[in-house]
């Protein structure tokens, strides 16, 4: 891979992890209830969950989709009706109980967030225009590189997200206030899903 090529695949990737989606929706959610370091299995599962779901759609994944077209409807129906219980979730997180105080509840586990790469619409939409556009052969090389860009890219992203989640704890000290944020939350990622749908 040429530097320039590298280069526009680092911009590609960083754009494309770092703009509000459910993955991000979700730990801006998880820095505000649960505090950084609680929340680093989720950024975990993300930022090593995605680069391997990339990995494997440059494989060969991809393919099911062009060999079994209603795979793509079976799909975006779970997608929707889980990211919807996500939602649901993240509407009804217990407020701490004062001020400062961490939730109760949990975050995602590394294991849930990797496995909710697989139906998150905006995680298939970002492997396979990555994959198109720079790992068209879906030779290992270059796989590989996409996968790595995106694994460095991630971190950058869940970092940032989940920091910003935590920061905004101090305006959510409140229980009235940290509830509206979370319906917020849940109201976007909701959201999250009518480009998808409409599409």
């Amino acid at each position: 891979m040429t530097p320039d090529l590298l280069l526009a695949l680092s911009a590609f990737a960083l754009v494309s992890v770092i703009t509000p989606g459910p993955n991000n929706m979700m730990l801006l959610a998880s820095g505000a209830n649960f505090g950084f370091r609680r929340s680093i299995p989720h950024m975990m599962g993300i930022g090593l969950g995605f680069p391997a779901m990339v990995l494997l759609v440059g494989l060969g994944v991809m393919q099911i989709f062009e060999l079994w077209p209603l795979a793509h409807d079976l799909l975006l129906a779970v997608s929707v009706v889980y990211m919807l219980w996500l939602a649901w979730k993240i509407a009804h997180a217990a407020p701490p109980p004062e001020a400062g105080a961490e939730s109760k509840g949990r975050p995602l586990s590394f294991v849930q967030a990797a496995a909710f790469q697989w139906v998150n619409p905006k995680a298939w939409s970002m492997a396979l225009g990555a994959i198109t556009l720079y790992a068209a052969g879906r030779d290992l090389a270059s796989v590989l590189w996409v996968a790595g860009c995106y694994v460095v890219m991630s971190l950058v992203s869940t970092t940032s997200w989940t920091v910003l989640g935590r920061e905004m704890r101090r305006l959510l000290n409140r229980p009235a206030r940290l509830r509206a944020f979370n319906w917020t939350m849940a109201a976007l990622l909701v959201a999250s899903l009518i480009p998808v749908l409409a599409g």
